[in-house]
């Protein structure tokens, strides 16, 4: 008989993969230019914003050089949020609420992506969170 248990290890990741759904890309600015269809920031992808987060250095990997934005997204609950390690493989795969890494420039309440970007992509004052993504992972056996 086969039982399912879970157990709990560290893990080194790097990046962190995002595909939120926004609501109102109006509510951000790129280049100093309201955003009004979403159609100025990078990374999007269809309805959904899609950047790829060097976990270590806070930079959008997937950013395109020279653009500068302030993204302040509505997001709730229609987010999914992958932790990846060196070699491509998904550690972690949450989709909830807006983690907390991706709010440094002010509280998100779980419904808000709020950051800062400069023109190579960095994410001003980032800090990678590990708590956002513990106990959240159901691996298979």
């Amino acid at each position: 008989m086969k039982v399912k248990v879970k157990s709990s290890k560290k893990v080194e990741v790097n990046t962190l993969h995002v595909s939120a759904g926004v609501r109102y890309w109006e509510d951000s600015e790129v280049n100093g230019v309201t955003d009004e269809t979403g159609d100025l920031i990078p990374c999007k992808d269809g309805d959904r914003w899609k950047p790829i987060i060097d976990v270590k250095t806070g930079q959008i990997l997937n950013w395109s050089k020279g653009v500068k934005a302030d993204i302040h997204y509505k997001v709730c609950d229609d987010g999914i949020y992958i932790l990846k390690d060196k070699s491509d493989k998904i550690i972690v795969e949450i989709d909830s609420y807006v983690p907390n890494t991706l709010c440094p420039k002010e509280e998100g309440y779980g419904d808000y992506i709020i950051m800062d970007i400069d023109e190579n992509g960095f994410i001003k004052d980032f800090k990678f969170d590990p708590e956002d993504f513990e106990n959240s992972s159901d691996e298979e056996e």
